[in-house]
């Protein structure tokens, strides 16, 4: 499965080159929030390796102008982007939900003020 981004994808590694294998696994990864294409308008991905491990960061911003920062620190590069990118589905489904319960709640009439 591929993420294809209508807006962007950007993926940043600090302090050491990102393989064409961790490439591949992040868009594999980023299968999981593969519902919610039309929602984003772009993301980025930041990787920085310290001494003993990596901070891993996902900025991603919403059709609606709203953006999510998530941010997580792990030893290991692999485990850390999949607690990101679970931590990222989970962040876009709650914002997805909250947007189509917010539209359907817009869209409802009041039978006292129209007669209905």
């Amino acid at each position: 499965m591929s993420f294809d981004l209508s807006g962007n994808l950007e993926l940043k590694a600090v302090h050491f080159d990102l393989s064409d294998d961790t490439r591949e696994f992040i868009d594999v990864k980023l299968g999981k929030i593969d519902f919610a294409q039309d929602y984003i308008v772009d993301l980025m991905i930041t990787m920085t390796k310290e001494k003993s491990d990596y901070v891993l960061e996902v900025t991603v911003n919403f059709r609606w102008h709203k953006s999510a920062h998530i941010k997580v620190r792990s030893y290991g590069l692999h485990e850390g982007l999949d607690q990101l990118i679970d931590k990222l589905s989970e962040k876009v489904r709650k914002e997805k939900d909250r947007i189509k319960e917010h539209k359907a709640d817009g869209h409802k009439v009041n039978p006292e003020i129209h007669g209905s």
